[in-house]
């Protein structure tokens, strides 16, 4: 039998910042978002501030009425990135297979190791506590869906065990939520249906669950049952790209179609560009927008044929928000992606007659990146952004940066035209 921790390092960003500057360990502390930027939220509080009632993602007015004397931190991710690395050498001591879930979570295989899962769990509890000054709460269990059950059972610092001959006992009474992927609209699903605990999920027919929500319903089934069997995947053993992303938040709502148009086109400029970097293509756009209300939908298209071309995700983009939003409500956010991914000019179908405008627009676009690269990414602009306070994305960095008409150094950028 497999023996698998789950590792999660408690109230992350707020324990690191703590770590950082011991005068912040006996304050409430909250690391959070520029509230100038739109992003004021709580990400993060240490215990103090949540015996305070302070909770993540509510926004920082929010979190103080409840505790004035909250100290707020802006967030530093070097410094998560930094502290997320020197525990993961800590735990490839214990086990060759480590897969991190997160900055601060990961699953280990330590099946065969000498000292039993609960002793490694309580050795790198004490290790990660004396060395970082940080607390890890790790379920040890016989599979990842209930190791990682297991660390969210008991919070801070703290042991929980999951086996074969306990887990109806321990898991089975939980609300479905608490199951891995159960997430509020699936919750609502099975509640609908009276199912309200993971051992009632589990007791449903898998092809009842199957008919309700699809190969999710099955796969949650097998969660339920203790059924799953995945492999803990080693340290850099990345799972294959399933599909090419971004989405971003401007600094305004967007109140028109031309916002949008502008939205969209810094999104699909970043996510052609991350495409041909890792020469792929993609065969389905998929557009999601956030209204002001914090309302979410996603919608999506197959494309005639697949693309890494900005000219051609924009109109299609543009063709799904057309379709599904009725403007009763500013946007508030906007997300594109593409899926159904192969390889960049693999197996494409041939045309009789070859497309040299097709062939120019991927040189153009493969132009304009060459001098992003070299002078940075606002040294050149599509003219319909230049005026525009709506922002641009850097691919490399997923940074919203207002434009303003000007590029670094004071230049004013080169705009281009491109359909």
């Amino acid at each position: 039998m497999r023996t698998i921790l789950h590792s999660d390092l408690n109230n992350f960003y707020a324990s690191v910042e703590c770590a950082w500057d011991p005068s912040l360990r006996e304050k409430p502390v909250a690391v959070c978002g520029d509230p100038d930027e739109r992003h004021g939220i709580v990400l993060a509080k240490n215990m103090r501030a949540k015996a305070m009632g302070v909770r993540t993602a509510e926004a920082i007015w929010q979190a103080r009425e409840k505790c004035p004397g909250l100290v707020v931190v802006r967030p530093d991710f070097h410094k998560y990135l930094r502290y997320s690395r020197l525990v993961r050498e800590m735990y490839a001591e214990y086990a060759e297979r480590v897969e991190p879930f997160g900055l601060d979570e990961a699953w280990l295989d330590v099946t065969g190791h000498p000292m039993s899962g609960t002793a490694i769990a309580g050795e790198l509890r004490r290790r990660v506590k004396e060395e970082l000054g940080l607390t890890l709460s790790v379920g040890v269990s016989f599979n990842k869906v209930f190791a990682k059950l297991g660390s969210d059972l008991k919070k801070p610092d703290a042991t929980t065990v999951i086996s074969p001959e306990n887990f109806r006992e321990l898991v089975w009474p939980l609300p479905v939520e608490a199951l891995l992927y159960v997430g509020p609209a699936t919750a609502r699903k099975l509640r609908a249906r009276n199912i309200c605990t993971i051992g009632q999920l589990a007791r449903c027919p898998a092809g009842v669950l199957g008919a309700m929500l699809g190969k999710c319903g099955e796969m949650l089934w097998t969660f339920a049952n203790g059924l799953e069997r995945s492999p803990v995947r080693r340290l850099g053993e990345a799972e294959a790209v399933k599909s090419v992303g971004n989405s971003a938040t401007p600094p305004r709502d967007l109140l028109s179609e031309q916002d949008v148009r502008r939205m969209v086109t810094v999104l699909a400029e970043s996510v052609a560009e991350r495409l041909r970097a890792q020469g792929l293509c993609g065969s389905v756009v998929s557009l999601s927008v956030r209204d002001s209300t914090l309302s979410t939908f996603q919608r999506q298209r197959r494309l005639a044929q697949p693309t890494a071309l900005a000219a051609e995700i924009i109109p299609n983009a543009m063709a799904l928000f057309r379709e599904s939003y009725r403007w009763e409500r500013p946007v508030r956010s906007l997300g594109i992606s593409l899926s159904a991914l192969s390889p960049l000019g693999g197996d494409e179908q041939l045309s009789m007659f070859p497309d040299a405008a097709r062939d120019r627009r991927y040189e153009l676009e493969g132009a304009v990146e060459e001098i992003r690269h070299r002078f940075g990414h606002d040294a050149i602009l599509r003219a319909s952004l230049i005026r525009d306070g709506i922002g641009a994305i850097n691919p490399r960095d997923d940074h919203l940066a207002t434009l303003g008409g000007r590029a670094a150094g004071g230049e004013a950028p080169t705009a281009f035209a491109a359909t």
